[in-house]
């Protein structure tokens, strides 16, 4: 993995075409992956690309009212 794999809110944002604020409140709320970093005043979030992917991929079964397919 190299420092490209990590991407800031920003970046994340427009690799998925929303803004910096909906991926904020996404990664609270556990809808897509995100790891806080630690020492810093404000809580800043990093992501990685494979994770953002993984959000974005369908599930590998299909649910009908909570039940597999």
């Amino acid at each position: 993995m190299n420092n490209s794999d990590w991407l800031t809110t920003e970046q994340a944002a427009a690799y998925l075409s929303v803004k910096p604020r909906t991926i904020n409140l996404w990664a609270r709320q556990g809808h897509i992956k995100g790891y806080r970093l630690s020492g810093t005043a404000r809580v800043t979030w990093r992501f990685r690309r494979v994770d953002l992917d993984a959000t974005l991929s369908p599930p590998s079964v299909a649910l009908t009212n909570g039940r597999v397919q």
